[in-house]
């Protein structure tokens, strides 16, 4: 896997990260920074979803989470 895009929020607690995996297809998970001690950690399972392009997950993404645009 390859992330091709990291977003983070405007107050870097949560970012989004766009990835790509070796079979060709895209994925998206969403993580929170740990504010104790700067770590990342998903707070979705978003990254078993399968998607066929870059579009279609960005597309999904906007969709599910409320900050990412």
């Amino acid at each position: 896997m390859k992330v091709m895009k990291s977003v983070n929020s405007a107050d870097d607690r949560f970012c989004v990260d766009i990835f790509r995996r070796a079979d060709g297809t895209w994925g998206f998970e969403h993580y929170r920074r740990d504010v104790e001690d700067g770590r990342w950690f998903p707070v979705s399972r978003y990254s078993a979803w399968v998607f066929p392009d870059e579009a279609t997950v960005r597309a999904r993404a906007v969709a599910e989470i409320d900050w990412f645009i």
